[in-house]
Order: C-alpha cells, then structure tokens, then sequence
C-alpha cells in the first residue's frame, strides 16, 4: 500500500513545525501514532504464532477424550463472524485522498513562497551596500522620507527626535 511507504518517508516533526499546529494537536497525533504503531507491533506478533491446535497431543495427555472430542467438533463448528469494514474503508481513502491533495496545495504554496524568498535573496545579494547610497537615492525609493524631512524643516526642527538619546550629545560646548 502508498500509504505506508508514505508514512515511512513523511518528516512528522518537520509537518508539525510547518503546519503550525498547537502543542495539545500535536501531542494528540503523536499519542495516535504511538497507539498505531503499538498495535501493528502486537498484530505483527499475534499473526506469527501458530494458528493451529494440536489435538492429538490433548487426547494422549487428558484422560477425558470427550472433552477433546467436544472441543474439536466446537472448532470445526465455529464460523468467525465477518463485519462489512467497506465504508470504514471508503471514509479512510477519502480522507487519504483530502490529505493528499491539501499536502499538494500546500506543496505548491511552499514553492510559491520558496521562488519569492529566493528572489528576495537575490535581491539583497545584489543590492549596493548601505554605503554607498546617496540621500537622492533613499528619498526616490522612499518618498514619505523626503516628505517627513521638508516638513520637519519647515517646522524649523533641525534634530531627528531621539538621536541624542541614542547617540548622545557630540556637540563640543
């Protein structure tokens, strides 16, 4: 089945970051998970053991055959009850089905988000340093800062509030 191969492969600690699910959710997917993993463990050593009853060796060992007659006749009889799990099954592919297509919706959104990032990076790579820019070039790529400095000189306020603060007092008297 792809799905267990599926969940071989899934990073679930890297899905939990991502997702940015709560600590209690992921603390409940984790419970789950443990209780599925134990019992696959319990169904995995169950289906190894021998399935069969050796009745021959209950006969030469209890004196009462009747009692191993009777259980064997019981174990021909029986007829294990069979349920009809097809609509827990079709529920489980639809679920399954959901969850692989928001994993890919979201797959898609990461990679959106990757090509912007990496863009962003480029841009920062080739940008000139801090440097060598000019006051032009700073008020031409953000005018509300030229617009706040004519105004401030308008005002007549020839300081930049909290750079003495900051900065201190460099004035020689």
């Amino acid at each position: 089945m792809a799905s267990k191969a599926a969940v071989a492969a899934v990073d679930f600690a890297r899905v939990y970051s991502s997702l940015g699910l709560g600590k209690e959710t992921v603390a409940s997917l984790q419970a789950f998970r443990k209780r599925y993993m134990d019992a696959q463990r319990i169904h995995g050593q169950s289906s190894a053991q021998p399935t069969t009853v050796d009745l021959e060796h209950y006969r030469s060992v209890l004196k009462n055959k009747a009692v191993v007659d009777e259980a064997e006749k019981l174990l021909k009889e029986f007829k294990p009850v069979t349920y009809d799990v097809s609509s827990h099954i079709k529920a489980i592919e639809t679920f399954e089905a959901k969850a692989v297509a928001k994993a890919q919706e979201t797959s898609q959104k990461i990679d959106v988000e990757l090509k912007d990032l990496q863009a962003t990076l480029a841009n920062i790579e080739e940008a000139r340093p801090f440097d060598d820019l000019t006051a032009e070039e700073v008020g031409q790529a953000h005018p509300r800062i030229t617009e706040a400095v004519e105004n401030m000189l308008k005002k007549g306020k020839w300081t930049v509030p909290g750079y003495k603060e900051k900065f201190g007092d460099l004035s020689l008297m």
